[in-house]
């Protein structure tokens, strides 16, 4: 059978929350069978745990944060450590953290990658169930869309669209199907990016505090003033593609589907997983007795783990 994972040890990091700005001490420990991923907020007395999951979700506002209904115990920017988990089939892990945010890091999931395999993953005793998609779930909100539709794999589609000169040369869509894309190699390593002009209106909000040319893709009126540059050409669409494998991975368990995106972000990522819960009829608990049983995408991400 198919059997759920977590890791071997423990490892630690430490970085700056990009929203709130606090430093944060972050540990990736080991978890028993159907625990999740949880996270601890050890800052606070009693150090509460929030789960991760779809119906945690309080707040989308440039990132997901999640918040434990009976502690008031809040994590934000979720999202590209969740996108690792998944990537690497990492079922349950807890995740202390000494602030409200995970640490951005360089912006994407690839030293989250880079942890979670020098931590070593391990098998568990017990039966990895998976979520498969059953019907089409879709939701439009004006030019905005997202969809989950029946695919015997896990498969990607997006599309961003902005006005501005940088994008005119870069890549807007991209369609990913991780029975032929490496998650570790391939996805990533896609940072986040982010505009001048809207510096001053996310610190009003309270948010990109942390935000720098370290941990950013940053465009000004005209160009990319990281002076690297991209590290794809299609970093950007594939970086949303990485915010959603990591909102798609709040479902608790891996999605067998595929995800269609155009312009959608974590509000409209939450607002799917919303609707496909809400269905009973639109998906399954499926159980795995043999590796070869196992849709081709997920045994690459396990393979990517070792």
């Amino acid at each position: 059978m198919i059997k759920q994972r977590t890791l071997k040890n423990k490892v630690r990091a430490t970085g700056v929350g990009v929203h709130l700005g606090h430093r944060v001490e972050m540990l990736i420990r080991p978890a028993a069978p159907d625990t999740g991923i949880v996270f601890c907020r050890t800052d606070l007395p009693g150090s509460p745990m929030v789960r991760a999951h779809a119906l945690n979700v309080n707040d989308t506002r440039m990132s997901t944060r999640i918040e434990d209904k009976q502690s008031g115990a809040k994590v934000a920017t979720v999202e590209h450590l969740m996108s690792a988990f998944a990537g690497l089939g990492i079922d349950n892990a807890y995740v202390d953290l000494s602030a409200e945010e995970v640490p951005i890091m360089d912006g994407s999931a690839g030293p989250f990658v880079f942890l979670l395999q020098s931590a070593g993953i391990e098998e568990q005793g017990k039966t990895k169930r998976y979520i498969r998609v059953k019907k089409q779930i879709e939701l439009k909100e004006k030019d905005r869309y997202v969809s989950l539709a029946p695919f015997n794999g896990f498969k990607l589609k997006f599309t961003i669209e902005f006005d501005h000169p940088v994008f005119n040369k870069a890549a807007s869509d991209v369609e990913i199907d991780f029975a032929e894309v490496s998650f570790a190699k391939e996805v990533a390593r896609a940072r986040t990016f982010g505009f001048t002009h809207d510096v001053e209106m996310l610190r009003e909000m309270g948010l990109g505090r942390g935000g720098s040319l370290d941990n950013a893709i940053v465009i000004d009126d005209f160009r990319v003033l990281n002076s690297d540059g991209l590290r794809f050409d299609d970093e950007f669409v594939k970086h949303k593609a990485l915010d959603a494998v990591g909102d798609l991975y709040m479902l608790g368990h891996p999605l067998i589907g595929a995800f269609h995106g155009i312009k959608s972000g974590h509000a409209m990522n939450n607002q799917l997983l919303h609707a496909l819960l809400a269905d009973e009829s639109a998906f399954e608990f499926v159980t795995f007795d043999k590796r070869d049983q196992l849709p081709a995408a997920f045994g690459n991400m396990a393979l990517a783990a070792t």
